[in-house]
């Protein structure tokens, strides 16, 4: 099989073009000159292509070019001095500035990031010195309530007018999460405590489980409007997945230790069943990135991975420098098998899919 053809088949299994289209268009292209295979300017001084179904399909669109990390290292050390020379506030108005020009003229994507950060950051001591007069006689859930609001209003309209994937999806996350609070104050009144967390902590365990499957949700009907993952649907999922796995692995999680909610999950009371039990839920997140190829998934559950191996090694007597670096060289190796290994693996999952849900997902490379 030609490059020509290959490169035709892997759009056909894209769904760019039909099967039947691929023979045809190959031999139209050949006959008329419209293809001219390019040797990559790597093979030139001796290194071997990277393989073609171990490309990055899923990290959001960030750097261009050099120009881009020439740009942002301005961006960045200029904010860090004016924000020492004025004050943090004057953040906000040169982050504003710098964006008209960066960002909607110009859309660089890494200073976009760059400056999305430094809006948060900026509207953050915004929102504390505005709510200073205010929140001296509240308690710590009313200010929190007020100070989460302001960040999906804020964000909200930094994404209105300068369309950076990173703030839609932190004006979810932020909205998300100021529902949790507000849902876990109403319910402590309705019980008449204000420790509902720990008084209820399976309710509140499954507030945050609907919350993290709802944000989950979102991200989904954003990835599945952009199976190619060709617009800004896609990196605003892949935010999203960044945000939405480790809040879910922490409901789930809260499930496991519902006996200590709000204390330490991983002190010594940690039991072989509940280690076992949170190395099934990673599992499972990684059974669920595979599907959706979304490798956030994998990386969330790593540092719970590691604490349930151990705790497993520490309850079998393990010397401590013994079983600290077992743990470690065991969790290095499951990123470096699933990494490498990630688009056979993911073939292998789909192969098992029905083919109405393959077909909405992104493709199998």
């Amino acid at each position: 099989m030609t490059e020509l053809e290959e490169t035709l088949r892997r759009a056909a299994g894209q769904g760019i073009i039909s099967d039947g289209q691929v023979a045809g268009l190959a031999t139209y292209l050949q006959m008329h000159g419209s293809y001219v295979a390019v040797m990559p300017a790597n093979d030139a001084e001796g290194f071997a292509a990277p393989p073609r179904d171990i490309e990055d399909t899923e990290a959001p669109r960030f750097v261009r070019g050099f120009h881009d990390v020439l740009i942002t290292i301005g961006v960045v050390v200029a904010l860090v001095g004016l924000s020492g020379l004025a004050s943090v506030l004057a953040l906000i108005p040169a982050v504003l500035v710098l964006s008209e020009v960066l960002v909607r003229r110009q859309r660089l994507a890494l200073p976009a990031f760059a400056l999305t950060i430094a809006f948060v950051q900026g509207a953050g001591y915004l929102i504390a010195l505005a709510l200073g007069p205010f929140g001296e006689g509240w308690n710590a859930v009313t200010y929190a309530c007020a100070f989460l609001a302001s960040y999906p209003v804020l964000l909200g309209l930094y994404y209105w007018r300068y369309r950076v994937p990173l703030a839609l999806a932190l004006t979810l996350i932020s909205a998300f999460a100021l529902a949790v609070l507000l849902v876990l104050v109403l319910l402590g009144k309705l019980a008449g405590t204000d420790q509902f967390v720990v008084d209820h902590s399976l309710v509140a365990a499954l507030v945050f489980l609907i919350a993290a499957l709802g944000l989950f949700a979102v991200a989904m009907r954003y990835d599945l409007a952009d199976p190619q993952r060709q617009t800004r649907r896609s990196d605003i999922a892949f935010w999203l997945h960044l945000g939405a796995a480790p809040f879910l692995r922490y409901a789930m999680l809260a499930f496991v230790f519902i006996n200590r909610f709000s204390g330490d999950w991983w002190g010594g009371e940690t039991t072989y069943l509940q280690a076992g039990i949170v190395i099934a839920i990673v599992c499972v997140f990684m059974l669920v990135g595979l599907v959706i190829d979304r490798r956030a998934f994998v990386t969330s559950g790593l540092l719970s991975l590691g604490l349930s191996i151990w705790t497993l090694l520490r309850e079998n007597t393990f010397e401590a420098s013994s079983y600290v670096y077992v743990t470690i060289l065991t969790v290095g190796i499951v990123v470096l098998g699933v990494g490498i290994f990630w688009p056979a693996l993911r073939r292998f999952v789909m192969g098992f899919m029905p083919a109405e849900i393959s077909s909405r997902l992104h493709a199998v490379h």
